[in-house]
C-alpha cells in the first residue's frame, strides 16, 4: 500500500517518496529550554514519534534529529533571576525534558545538536543572506528583509499584505525593534550581546527559526 502525506506547500495529499530509496530523515524543531514543558510539548512530541514509528514499522530507515535551543532572552532571563548561568538553566531543563519524554515512551532521536553547539554555521547563514540581499544590519542586529523573498509565506498560505501588524504574537503592534527595521514584518536574525550573554553575540529564536521556515519551499518537521 503506498503512503500517503499532505504536502504542506501543495495543499493537497501525495505519495510519499523520500530523497533516497528505503531512507527517511526526520528534522523536529525542539524546545527552547528555559523552563518545563507543557502539554503543547508533549502533545507535539507524541505525533512526530507515532509518524517515526510508523515510518520504521513501513520498513523505512529513519534518522530523527532534534534540536535544543539553549541560547535565549528567556533562558538569560531566569540565569540572571536565579544567579546561574545560561548553561546551567540550560542543562537542567535539558535532563528535565529527557525525564519528561521517558514517561510518556517517547523514543529518543538520533541526535541532539544544541543552537550554542553551532553559533559559527549560523553566522556563516546570517553573512550569506546579508550578501544575497535577504538580510540588513540594524545597530548591531541584523534583520530578514520578508519583501525581498517572493515565496515567503508560501508554507502558511498567507500574505504579507494580508497580516496585520499585532494580530498575532509573531508581529508585535508594539515592537521594541520597530525604529530599526525597514519593515513592521521584518523579523531577528541575530542581535547584539547583552550582558551575561555567551561569546560576543546570541541568536534570537522568537522569531527568525520559525519565519525562516516560511520561505523554505518544504514542510517543517516532516518526513524528507
Amino acid at each position: 500500500m503506498t503512503l500517503t502525506l499532505y504536502n504542506t506547500l501543495t495543499r493537497r495529499k501525495e505519495s510519499f517518496e523520500p530523497l533516497e530509496a528505503g531512507k527517511v530523515k526526520m528534522y523536529y524543531c525542539g524546545v527552547t529550554v528555559y523552563d518545563h514543558c507543557h502539554v503543547g510539548h508533549a502533545r507535539a512530541c507524541i505525533i512526530w514519534d507515532v509518524v517515526r514509528r510508523y515510518l520504521a514499522w513501513r520498513g523505512y530507515e529513519v534518522r530523527y534529529v532534534q534540536n535544543f535551543t539553549d541560547i535565549d532572552d528567556k533562558i538569560l532571563n531566569r540565569a540572571r533571576a536565579e544567579g546561574s548561568s545560561m548553561a546551567a538553566v540550560s542543562e537542567r531543563f535539558i535532563q528535565a525534558y529527557f525525564e519528561d519524554m521517558a514517561r510518556l515512551n517517547v523514543m529518543e532521536a538520533d541526535e541532539y545538536p544544541r543552537a550554542t553547539h553551532t553559533l559559527d554555521g549560523i553566522k556563516r547563514l546570517v553573512h550569506e543572506l546579508e550578501q544575497k540581499g535577504y538580510a540588513y544590519p540594524a545597530s548591531g542586529d541584523v534583520y530578514y528583509a520578508v519583501h525581498s523573498f517572493a515565496g515567503y509565506g508560501k508554507l502558511s498560505g498567507r500574505k504579507l499584505e494580508d497580516m496585520q501588524a499585532g494580530a498575532s504574537g509573531r508581529v508585535d503592534a508594539a515592537d521594541l525593534d520597530a525604529p530599526k527595521k525597514r519593515d513592521p514584518s521584518d523579523f531577528a536574525l541575530w542581535k547584539a550581546a547583552k550582558p551575561g550573554s555567551p561569546k560576543a553575540a546570541r541568536i534570537s529564536r522568537a522569531r527568525s527559526a520559525r519565519k525562516l521556515r516560511q520561505k523554505i519551499p518544504s514542510p517543517s518537521c516532516a518526513p524528507a
